[in-house]
């Protein structure tokens, strides 16, 4: 093979790794499933693991889940397994089994912090109400 074209081989090579030849552009770009659905100066709630499943998402305190500003009507039946506090207050967020902040603490989620729930045997908690504040 000749120089010239082994130089040609060579370019073409590093312009298609450059470019992502044979990836989507979707694979190289894709957002994390779900954590990105918690908008801004939000805590966020899902029925799964890694901000998945139902969501259900505050800007403020709600003292019931159930019959609140906000209605998460999963809530009534499936524990909540993960939680993303996306507030820009530098406020943590507290959540609990029981309405009016009752019942038992599930945890405390500080800002900008995601996961999902290590306390309970890692099954989640059936939470009621929650505020920003721990």
């Amino acid at each position: 093979m000749s120089r010239f074209r082994r130089v040609i081989f060579r370019v073409l090579a590093v312009l298609l790794l450059a470019i992502g030849f044979g990836v989507p552009s979707s694979a190289l770009a894709a957002p994390v499933p779900g954590w990105n659905d918690c908008p801004s100066q939000h805590v966020c709630f899902w029925s799964n693991d890694n901000g998945t499943g139902s969501m259900c998402k505050w800007s403020g305190d709600d003292r019931d889940w159930h019959s609140g500003e906000v209605v998460c009507s999963w809530s009534k039946g499936t524990k909540a397994e993960s939680v993303y506090n996306r507030g820009t207050s530098g406020r943590s967020v507290s959540y609990y089994t029981g309405a009016n902040y009752g019942g038992s603490r599930g945890g405390c989620t500080a800002p900008g912090t995601r996961g999902n729930f290590a306390g309970n045997n890692g099954t989640g908690y059936l939470l009621r109400s929650h505020k920003w504040e721990c």
